[in-house]
């Protein structure tokens, strides 16, 4: 949590639940993979909170934005984005989308099938493309592997097919997984993707964009490789796959830029057992799944929890929230222990909140309202 965070709910009488997101923490991170990849032009994942206060900020500081949504663009131009500064990166899209973000200007399109091409082709004629490759996502808590991006040979094909549809098929992309928390993956993708770089250059295409796209971590409760270390690897990759000829590099930071400027305020519903003699009590927070902790399903993103009792005796909770709904359970195996003084009516804090919260918070499910959201 940032000093001006402490300070703002120290000051303020916030109701929760609510998110609070220091905007000087996501220009200074903005700062930090700026000069930790300075030859990479950095385009914000806009999903990861579309907030017209970060994007804002960010549009003011020269960054660029990966956009996954018609919505979300017309969010970043609003912000004061150019369209040029804008990638239309989702390779799922209404052709109605397509054509209204090649309206607005928008030059390029992310797609990884024969299709997707069609589409561009019909309702962008001439936009910039490039292809998304699928790569190995081991080391990502979030992995997307599954979901998005074409097998090689596949890509080969499509870029070609591209070009014969009259479009301008300038790079590939890869996702090596949000929360990715090793350097390696990225190593492995670039050295994946860049012999069918050069081949494709080879056929006559103007290849000259690889786009690294996002995954880069935050600390939760264990700790991550600084950004630093993923821009020394990721140079130094590029440098043995590519030599002196290294293509625009893009990246599309989300989670990074935004998600430790953000600290969630919560309530504590009720603290309970099953039985008088469980070990184990269940706490009930006045969030969950459904409004807003989307990603602790499966246990895979790990939130601290800070309370007005730490350094107090502690226990085994299981961690829910509050709706009717019996998958409302955001941790029972992650061995979370907290204070035993905890009790209704307490406040915690969820520290690293401020990704993939307000985006992922459903509207008035149980009659719960989403979040509020304060922008300092």
């Amino acid at each position: 949590m940032t000093p001006r965070i402490a300070r703002y709910l120290a000051d303020n009488d916030v109701a929760t639940p609510a998110l609070v997101v220091d905007l000087d923490r996501v220009e200074a991170n903005f700062r930090a993979i700026k000069a930790a990849m300075p030859h990479a032009a950095v385009y914000y994942a806009v999903k990861a909170n579309p907030a017209p206060h970060i994007l804002r900020r960010l549009a003011g500081l020269g960054s660029n934005f990966d956009a996954a949504s018609i919505e979300e663009i017309e969010d970043c131009l609003a912000a004061g984005a150019a369209p040029q500064a804008i990638s239309f990166g989702n390779t799922v899209k209404k052709a109605s989308a397509i054509r209204r973000a090649f309206e607005h200007g928008v030059p390029m399109f992310a797609f990884d099938s024969a299709e997707e091409a069609e589409k561009i082709a019909k309702h962008a004629p001439g936009a910039q493309v490039y292809c998304r490759i699928a790569v190995d996502n081991a080391g990502a808590d979030w992995p997307l592997s599954r979901k998005f991006g074409c097998e090689i040979e596949s890509a080969r094909q499509h870029m070609l097919y591209a070009a014969e549809l009259g479009l301008e098929p300038i790079g590939l992309s890869f996702h090596v997984g949000s929360q990715q928390t090793g350097t390696a993956a990225y190593e492995a993708a670039i050295a994946k993707v860049a012999m069918l770089f050069t081949d494709l250059k080879d056929r006559g295409l103007k290849m000259r964009m690889l786009n690294l796209g996002g995954g880069f971590p935050v600390r939760y409760r264990e700790e991550v490789p600084h950004i630093d270390e993923f821009g020394r690897a990721i140079g130094s990759a590029l440098a043995k796959a590519f030599g002196n000829a290294i293509p625009d590099t893009l990246v599309e930071p989300g989670r990074f830029l935004v998600g430790d400027a953000g600290v969630l305020a919560s309530e504590v519903v009720l603290v309970s057992k099953r039985n008088k003699d469980d070990a184990v009590r269940w706490v009930y927070l006045d969030i969950g799944r459904f409004g807003g902790l989307a990603e602790t399903e499966g246990e895979a993103i790990r939130y601290h929890i800070s309370t007005p009792h730490d350094g107090k005796k502690q226990g085994p909770v299981v961690i829910a929230g509050p709706s009717c709904d019996g998958t409302d359970v955001m941790y029972d195996k992650a061995n979370y222990r907290l204070p035993q003084a905890l009790s209704s009516g307490d406040r915690v804090l969820l520290h690293a909140t401020g990704a993939y919260v307000t985006s992922y918070a459903a509207q008035f499910f149980n009659g719960f309202r989403p979040p509020a959201e304060h922008y300092i």
